[in-house]
Formats: C-alpha cells, sequence, structure tokens
C-alpha cells in the first residue's frame, strides 16, 4: 500500500488519479499508523513553503516524517511544493525553515529574460545522471510545471534532472531513500505515469 501524504494542501486527488490508472493500491492520510504501515510514501504539494511547514507542523507529521524518512529509510517522493519542503530552508515570503532533508534552499526563480513567473506549463526535463526514476523515459519526453520557486541544491551530486526557463534549475533529485520532481508527474501524461511506475516498481497500463 501507498501513502500519499495529506497536511491540507496540494493535489492529492490528482495524485491519487494517477495511481488509480495504475493500479496501485494507496490511501490519502495523514495518520502515522497508516503512513508507518505504508510501503512507500508521496509528499505532494501546492501553495507557499511556510503554509506547507505550518501544517505539517499542526498535524503532528514532522516528527513522523524525520523518523519514516531519516531512521526507517522509507522511500518518499516529493512532488512541487512536496519537493521543496525537503530542502533545509526557503525565502518565499520571509524565511521559513523546512524539513532539512536535502541541503538546499529554496528560492525565487529568476528567469533573466522577462519570462513571466509562474512557470506553468509544459517544458524539458534533462536527465542529467542515472536515476531509477527515469527508466524507460526518453529524453524527449517533457513533464508540466507549476511554480515561481526553486530549489536550489548545495549538493549537486543528488540533482538527476534540470529544466530551462530563462536560467537551468534543479527539476530532480535523489538521495539515497528520498526522491523529489519540481514538476507534477500526475499531470505529466504518459511519461508522468510512467515516472511514478518507476518510482513505485509497478508496470503501468501503458507499457
Amino acid at each position: 500500500m501507498i501513502a500519499i501524504v495529506d497536511y491540507g494542501l496540494g493535489n492529492l486527488r490528482s495524485v491519487s488519479g494517477a495511481l488509480e490508472r495504475l493500479g496501485v493500491d494507496h490511501v490519502i492520510t495523514n495518520q502515522p499508523e497508516q503512513l508507518t504501515s505504508a510501503e512507500k510514501l508521496i509528499l505532494p504539494g501546492v501553495g507557499a513553503f511556510g503554509d506547507g511547514m505550518k501544517n505539517l507542523h499542526s498535524r503532528g507529521l514532522v516528527n513522523v516524517l524525520n523518523r519514516l524518512v531519516l531512521e526507517d529509510c522509507k522511500p518518499i517522493l516529493g512532488i512541487c511544493l512536496g519537493f521543496q519542503l525537503m530542502a533545509k530552508e526557503s525565502t518565499e515570503f520571509g524565511h521559513h525553515e523546512g524539513l532539512g532533508w536535502v541541503d538546499a534552499c529554496v528560492e525565487k526563480l529568476e528567469t533573466n529574460g522577462g519570462l513571466r513567473l509562474p512557470h506553468v506549463g509544459w517544458n524539458d526535463l534533462f536527465q542529467i545522471k542515472g536515476c531509477r526514476l527515469f527508466e524507460g523515459i526518453p529524453r524527449s519526453a517533457l513533464f508540466y510545471y507549476v511554480h515561481s520557486y526553486h530549489v536550489r541544491c548545495r549538493d549537486e551530486a543528488i540533482v538527476t534532472g534540470e529544466c530551462e526557463y530563462g536560467v537551468r534549475f534543479t527539476a530532480a533529485v535523489r538521495q539515497d531513500n528520498i526522491f523529489g520532481t519540481q514538476f507534477h508527474p500526475e499531470k505529466s501524461q504518459q511519461w508522468g505515469l510512467k515516472l511514478l511506475a518507476n518510482f513505485l516498481g509497478r508496470e503501468g497500463l501503458l507499457w
């Protein structure tokens, strides 16, 4: 069973719908017992960093997730805001401390060309390092993005994918059992479903 972490922000139904298409047993939950018993976790999210951390704390999820991810090494995939919350800190609307799993800071995307923010729509994923998330996905595959901030990793060794929107920014990371994508695989049609299937270790309906 896969657990989608419910902390009151995010595209829970979209992620759930994608897992349904893959035929994967899953639950949307904020209950520690269900999170603990899950095989893997997905931390989705849409919204502001500060609100995300506030909600995680108010629901008592920070200590639970720290234990499951850092001590038990349960695999987790962070999507968009969920990925950003894995960083140590963010400068979005002030300074905020994150979960701190990844040595990174979330900063506003500086497009250097007058491009409009938020960055919304289909764009590239430059696969710069081998990662099981990308198995069977062509390098020409496009993914769907919606964001104004990005994760600046201090440890570039964990960066597996990048995107360009005026500037290059981190689009995907892997650090041991921790995976993150700035794009939304659940909104990225065929190749997004393939990426989710790769993370879950399941064969989807499209292959």
